[in-house]
C-alpha cells in the first residue's frame, strides 16, 4: 500500500503501483527524500500536517515516526508559528536524543513544500491506552511510573528544556522492556531569560499544564511537574483533569482526594499534592525534589506522654521528609563519588548511585525482616570463585536474548536493532554467523535439546525456525497476530510455545511446523513461557500480573497463580520439576510449589524490575537479572542471596546457563554478552 501524503485526504491508503491517490488525485510520493516509506497514518494534526508510520529503507525497513507540517495558510502568523515550534522539536530531539527514553531524530528535511521530521519508532502503547485497557492503576504503579519518569525530566531541564505537554497521550511504554519514553516536543520550550520575562503563547494540555502556561504562556521545571501531577491523578483515577478543567477550571486540584477509589499512603498523598499545586511557589521546583521525596522516609515519632494528636485520613496523614537515616548517609556517599570519582555520562552516574542505593536498602530491609543485626550475616557461598570470563559486542544498540547450544558451545543472540540472529562461539567469543530473515525486531532465540534447531521469535508477528549447523531457514510459522515475545521448546523437542503481544499461547508441532492449538486466558501481553522437564506441564506469565499454569495438552489453565503487584517478565521451572520461579517488575522473585500452585517464599534484593530468570541444571541456584544493571544468584533451597555481579552498564536483559552449570551468559541494553565462569 502507499499512503497519500495530503493532509486532507480522507481515505489516503493505495493499492501498489497507483500514480495518483484513488480518493484525492494528489500524486503519490512512493519514497519520501528516496529512502523513507509511508505506511499508514498514526495521527491527525487538524490540517496542518499528519503524523506517519514509515520504514527506513537505509535501515532494513526499520520503522520510524514522519511528522509531516504543511500549513494551509501560506505567509500567516499561524504558519510561521508552526514552523518555529516543528524546528524547535527536531533541534530539541537532536539535543536530546542521547537519552534512551527520549525518541532520536533521523532526519528533517523539506520535501514539495511541506517540512517533514523523522524520528525512531517508540514500539508500544500509550498510558492512555493503556489505562482504557485497565482502568486504573495502583499507588505502587504510581510511583514506579514517577520513578521511571522523573530522571527524563531531570534530564531535560538540565538542559534547558520545557517539555510543556506532560500527559498520558506523550508517555509509551515500550513493549520490549516496559520502560517509560517521553514523545512529543513540539510543544517544548527553550528556558531562556527572554522566554522566562516575556509573556508568550499558551501552548498545552487543558487539565494539564498549570496556570502560568495555559494563562501567561509561561512555562519552568515547576509547569513540567505540574502536568506529571495531573497524569498520575489521572491514572490513579480514572478521572480525566481535561473534564474536570471544563467544570471547575482549576478548582479541582484543591479537592482531588475526593475521585480517590482507595487512601493512599501518607508518602504518595504528599507527593501528588504538591506536584499539583495550583499556585507556582508553592510546586516542586525540581525533579530532583520529587526524587528526594520519594525515598524512604523516617517514621515519624510517637507523641509525648500526654499529648493528643489529630487523627487524620489515610490519604491526609502528616509527611516528612528523611532526614538523619541510613539513606541519607548513603546519599552523601554517593554524591561525593559522583563529584569525585565518575568519569560517565550524568544519566549513567545517576542510575548507577540510585541502585546502589536501593540496592542496600533492600539487602537492609530484607535482612532487618529476618530479624538479623545490622546488615545480617553473609550466607555460605554456593560457588567460591566467579569470574567475568569476556565480553562480546554483541549488537549496536542493545542485546535483547541469549541463548545457549546444548553442547555448550554456541551462544546465539538478538538484537534490538538489528533484525537478525548472531552466533557466537562461546569459547573464543567471535562471531560464526549471522542469520537475516525477520523484518523487524527479533525478541527471543531458544535452542533445541537435540542442538539441530534454532527458533526465533520477532515483533513482525513471525516464528522463524533455522537449522542451527547451516544458518538455513527451516521454515516461517504464521498465527501470531501481534509481536512474538516467548519461547520454550519442550524437553523430547517435538513441541514448541509461543507467547506473544496478542494474549495468547500457540503451542505448535516443531518438526512439521503445524498449529496444535491455541491457548487463550491472559488479559494482556504474554512476555515468558516454561515448558515442565517431564513436558507435560506449561507455565506462563503476563503483563496481566498472573501466571497461569497449562497442561499442554488441554486447551484451558489447571490455575491462575496471582499475588503480584507488577508484570510478570520472566518464568522458569527447575529441574526435578518440583518449583516454579518468576520474576516481575515489583522487583521481587517469587517461588511457588509447581504441582499445588502455593508459594514458597518471595526472594528481594534487587533495586529495579527484574527482567530475566534461570535456574541452573543441577537445581541449586537461581540467577535472575535486572533493570538495575546487577545479576544475583541465590540458593534455591534457601532463598538467599549468594553474590552480586557488576558489570554491565545499562539493564540486563538475557540471562541462561550452560548446560554444565558452570558458565553463565548474559544479554544487555549496554550492547554486550558477557560470559561469567563459575567453579565451586
Amino acid at each position: 500500500m502507499i499512503c497519500c501524503l495530503n493532509p486532507d485526504c480522507l481515505d489516503p491508503l493505495n493499492p501498489n503501483g497507483k500514480k495518483l491517490c484513488q480518493s484525492c488525485s494528489t500524486p503519490l510520493v512512493p519514497l519520501l527524500r528516496n529512502r523513507f516509506r509511508v505506511i499508514r497514518v498514526l495521527s491527525d494534526e487538524g490540517g496542518f500536517g499528519r503524523t506517519y508510520l514509515s520504514e527506513d529503507t537505509d535501515k532494513l525497513n526499520e520503522r520510524c515516526v514522519i511528522k509531516q507540517l504543511a500549513p494551509k495558510f501560506q505567509g500567516t502568523w499561524s504558519q510561521k508559528k508552526a514552523m518555529d515550534l516543528f524546528a524547535e522539536e527536531a533541534k530539541r530531539l537532536q539535543e536530546l536524543g542521547e537519552h534512551p527514553q527520549i525518541p532520536t531524530l533521523i532526519a528533517y528535511f523539506e520535501q514539495e513544500n511541506c517540512l517533514y521530521l523523522v524520528q525512531q519508532f517508540v514500539h508500544g502503547h500509550n498510558l492512555l491506552k493503556e489505562l482504557q485497557q485497565r482502568k486504573a492503576y495502583k499507588p505502587g504503579e504510581i510511583q514506579a511510573i514517577l520513578l521511571h519518569l522523573l530522571p527524563v525530566l531531570k534530564f531535560i531541564h538540565d538542559r534547558g528544556v520545557i517539555h510543556r505537554d506532560i500527559k498520558p497521550e506523550n508517555i509509551i511504554r515500550r513493549h520490549g522492556d516496559g520502560r517509560l519514553s517521553l514523545i512529543d516536543f513540539g510543544s517544548s520550550k527553550q528556558l531562556t531569560v527572554k522566554a522566562k520575562s516575556k509573556v508568550g503563547t499558551s501552548i498545552g494540555s487543558h487539565g494539564y499544564s498549570p496556570l502560568e502556561q495555559i494563562r501567561d504562556g509561561k512555562a519552568y521545571p515547576a509547569s513540567d511537574l505540574f502536568g506529571l501531577g495531573a497524569t498520575c491523578f489521572h491514572l490513579l483515577t480514572g478521572t480525566s483533569p481535561f473534564a474536570l478543567w471544563m467544570e471547575f477550571g482549576y478548582g479541582w486540584v484543591n479537592d482531588w482526594r475526593q475521585y480517590l477509589r482507595t487512601p493512599l499512603s501518607a508518602e504518595l498523598d504528599f507527593i501528588l499534592d504538591k506536584l499539583l499545586k495550583k499556585d507556582l511557589p508553592q510546586r516542586y521546583q525540581s525533579a530532583d525534589e520529587v526524587i528526594q521525596d520519594l525515598t524512604p522516609k523516617q517514621p515519624l515519632a510517637l507523641s509525648s506522654a500526654g499529648q493528643t494528636s489529630r487523627k487524620l485520613p489515610a490519604t491526609q496523614a502528616p509527611f516528612l521528609p528523611a532526614r538523619y537515616t541510613l539513606l541519607r548517609s548513603l546519599v552523601l556517599v554517593a554524591a561525593f563519588v559522583l563529584l569525585f570519582g565518575f568519569k560517565e555520562s550524568w544519566y549513567q552516574q545517576y542510575h548507577q548511585i540510585q541502585t546502589t542505593v536501593l540496592s542496600k536498602l533492600m539487602h537492609f530491609r530484607q535482612n532487618s525482616d529476618k530479624g538479623n543485626a545490622g546488615l545480617g550475616r553473609l550466607p555460605n557461598n554456593t560457588f567460591k570463585k566467579i569470574s567475568l570470563a569476556s565480553t562480546i559486542k554483541g549488537d549496536e544498540k542493545s542485546v535483547l536474548s541469549v541463548a545457549i547450544s546444548p553442547d555448550g558451545q554456541i551462544i546465539a543472540s538478538s538484537g534490538d536493532r538489528d533484525r537478525i540472529i548472531k552466533l557466537w562461539n562461546l569459547t573464543t567469543g567471535k562471531q560464526i554467523r549471522i542469520l537475516a530473515g525477520h523484518s523487524q525486531r527479533v525478541n527471543v532465540v531458544t535452542i533445541s535439546p537435540d542442538n539441530q534447531t534454532l527458533v526465533s521469535g520477532s515483533d513482525d508477528k513471525t516464528i522463524t525456525v533455522w537449522n542451527l549447523t547451516t544458518g538455513k531457514e527451516i521454515r516461517t510459522l504464521i498465527g501470531h497476530s501481534d509481536s512474538v515475545q516467548a519461547l520454550a521448546i519442550s524437553p523430547d523437542g517435538k513441541t514448541l510455545v509461543s507467547g506473544s503481544d496478542d494474549n495468547t499461547i500457540k503451542v505448535w508441532n516443531l518438526a512439521t511446523g503445524r498449529l496444535r492449538r491455541t491457548l487463550t486466558g491472559h488479559r494482556f501481553w504474554v512476555r515468558s513461557v516454561a515448558i515442565s522437564p517431564d513436558g507435560e506441564t506449561l507455565a506462563s506469565g503476563s503483563f496481566d500480573k498472573t501466571i497461569k499454569i497449562w497442561y499442554l495438552s488441554k486447551d484451558y489453565p489447571i490455575r491462575t497463580l496471582t499475588g503480584n503487584t507488577e508484570t510478570i517478565t520472566s518464568v522458569a521451572i527447575s529441574p526435578d520439576g518440583k518449583i516454579l520461579a518468576s520474576g516481575s517488575r515489583d522487583r521481587t522473585i517469587k517461588l511457588w510449589n509447581l504441582a499445588t500452585g502455593a508459594k514458597i517464599r518471595t526472594l528481594i534484593g534487587h533495586a529495579e524490575t527484574v527482567t530475566s530468570i534461570a535456574i541452573s541444571p543441577d537445581g541449586n541456584t537461581l540467577a535472575s537479572a535486572s533493570r538495575d544493571r546487577t545479576i544475583k544468584l541465590w540458593n534455591l533451597a534457601t532463598g538467599e542471596t549468594i553474590r552480586t555481579l557488576l558489570g554491565h552498564a545499562d539493564t540486563v536483559t538475557s540471562i541462561t546457563f550452560r548446560p554444565d552449570g558452570k558458565t553463565l551468559v548474559t544479554g544487555s541494553e549496554d550492547s554486550t554478552i558477557k560470559i561469567w565462569h563459575l567453579s565451586d
